[in-house]
């Protein structure tokens, strides 16, 4: 092998970056909140605590952000029914969001989140974060539907960001 396609190669089994990771934690922490009957403020700490440098698909996380991790989830949980209501304009069907399923639910609902309250980050970077986690966990159906709903929740909140 090429040392290019080495390089290539690292690349693509790099550790995830500290948002990244803090973005994942943040769908699996409101998952475990709906399902396991926590509350944000628990959950928060118990992920700080417990779930740093974690293994996911053979692969060694990085350290997640713990402000960023802190402030999805808590955004999510505060202004879910917000959230919901710029998903719920992005899909075909209105009840489609409470038919999914919970993974996928929480991850459009932390896409739309950032797209609303972190205007310091690209629209496109947000949509290709959670995407991106979407992969690792359903398979082409789902993904097409996710990117497909994130960015135009990012479209109808920043048009400014799209070309026309």
């Amino acid at each position: 092998m090429s040392e290019g396609g080495q390089r290539r190669n690292n690349r693509n089994h790099r550790p995830a970056g500290r948002r990244s990771v803090a973005r994942l934690f943040a769908v699996q922490a409101l998952y475990e909140i709906e399902f396991g009957g926590g509350v944000a403020e628990a959950v928060i700490a118990d992920f700080r605590a417990n779930r740093q440098n974690e293994e996911v698909d053979g692969v060694q996380m990085r350290e997640a952000d713990p402000d960023w991790f802190a402030e999805i989830v808590r955004g999510v949980s505060k202004r879910e029914s917000e959230l919901d209501e710029a998903i719920k304009a992005a899909m075909p069907r209105a009840d489609a969001l409470d038919r999914m399923e919970a993974i996928l639910r929480y991850v459009l609902r932390c896409a739309a989140y950032e797209i609303i309250a972190r205007i310091d980050v690209p629209a496109a970077t947000i949509v290709d974060e959670y995407v991106g986690i979407v992969r690792a966990f359903f398979g082409p159906r789902e993904i097409k539907l996710a990117n497909g709903v994130i960015d135009a929740v990012a479209r109808q909140l920043r048009p400014g960001e799209f070309p026309a």
